[in-house]
């Protein structure tokens, strides 16, 4: 099982991305964990299968209506063990 950590920039906070992050999540059936940095970006955590991963980094690369993406970094790892679901956590 893979897994992704990304960092998203732009207008992020405040405009329901995190709501939306594990609504995407949910609907992939990936799990993980969402939170706001300090930065003013935005974190998450994903593990699943690595097809329904890219698509999430396609999803977040676009994000919802309000938001506005200006840079994704992504971070893959290797994961023996999926959490249950996708949460914010922060």
């Amino acid at each position: 099982m893979r897994g992704v950590r990304v960092v998203v920039h732009g207008r992020v906070q405040g405009v329901g991305f995190r709501a939306w992050v594990v609504h995407e999540a949910t609907a992939l059936g990936i799990a993980g964990r969402v939170w706001n940095r300090a930065d003013g970006g935005v974190e998450a955590e994903a593990v699943g299968a690595e097809a329904a991963l890219g698509r999430f980094l396609s999803a977040i690369r676009q994000g919802p209506r309000l938001a506005r993406v200006e840079q994704v970094s992504e971070q893959w790892f290797e994961c023996r063990e999926a959490p249950h679901g996708f949460q914010v956590t922060g």
